[in-house]
């Protein structure tokens, strides 16, 4: 599935400001949706490095609007990016069924309670510190072992607490508290988290890492770097791709699909 990303906020690194407006922001996932976008990503505040967080009536305040408007305008799955739980519920509460949490319930249970209640979609991600200061020398042993062991120590937490795993997701958090050398062995090790048994969310359109490899430090010329980022992760049964490009992500998943058809999972 390609989840659809709506940037409700100033400041986000791919498209900040350009749908920060609601009348912008819902006209852009009605357009993502008419793309084939399976689902709407919707957030108002930006996690990129060094993002200075808001506070959650402000975040409410950006969203809402936009999730009551969709809602009743689209036919696909919407998901509240936040890790603030009363945003959290007033979304689910407006038409959201999916939380994509990049604090995975680290801060705050109450999260976990509002996921429970609702019977919602959690998707479950990693990062190492706060966005404001993640990319300040990230440090592993083992990038790979060590937040394969947080998901899979979340996700049996998640369970004991009520939540059930098929409405769990899980999210290696590419560029989240990962320099250049940990992003790529994330994503060279895609199979080890399938094999955790979760459905597995990628979340690398645009990102700084493919600027680098790929000697674009413009975002506009970081397409074809995401593309194969897909096309990989689809390949090792990634679940879902999130992405500002929904329309190109798209075609490039059906011309997959018809080179290496790929026998269902069981």
């Amino acid at each position: 599935m390609v989840m659809g990303v709506v940037n409700v906020t100033p400041d986000s690194f791919s498209d900040g400001n350009i749908f920060f407006h609601a009348d912008a922001a819902i006209q852009r996932a009605m357009e993502l949706v008419a793309m084939g976008a399976d689902i709407l990503d919707v957030g108002g505040e930006s996690t990129r490095p060094g993002a200075v967080p808001v506070t959650p009536a402000e975040e409410r305040r950006r969203v809402m609007p936009v999730i009551e408007a969709l809602a009743s305008g689209v036919s696909v799955p919407i998901s509240i990016d936040t890790r603030h739980e009363e945003v959290a519920m007033a979304a689910i509460h407006a038409g959201a069924s999916i939380v994509n949490d990049i604090e995975a319930g680290r801060s705050q249970r109450g999260m976990w309670r509002v996921v429970r209640d609702a019977g919602a979609g959690y998707v479950c991600m990693h990062m190492q510190g706060e966005p404001a200061t993640m990319q300040r020398n990230p440090s592993y042993r083992d990038v790979v072992s060590e937040v394969r062991g947080f998901l899979a120590e979340r996700v049996a937490e998640l369970a004991s607490f009520g939540i059930d795993p098929e409405c769990v997701a899980i999210d290696p958090g590419i560029g989240f508290g990962k320099d250049l050398g940990h992003n790529l062995a994330l994503l060279r090790a895609l199979p080890d988290f399938v094999g955790l048994g979760q459905p597995v969310l990628l979340g690398v359109s645009r990102k700084g890492f493919i600027g680098t490899v790929t000697h674009a430090p413009e975002m506009a010329d970081r397409l074809a770097g995401g593309l194969a980022c897909a096309l990989h992760a689809a390949q090792c049964r990634v679940s879902v791709i999130r992405t500002h490009d929904v329309a190109e992500t798209i075609r490039a998943l059906k011309m997959l699909a018809v080179l290496q058809p790929m026998e269902p999972l069981p």
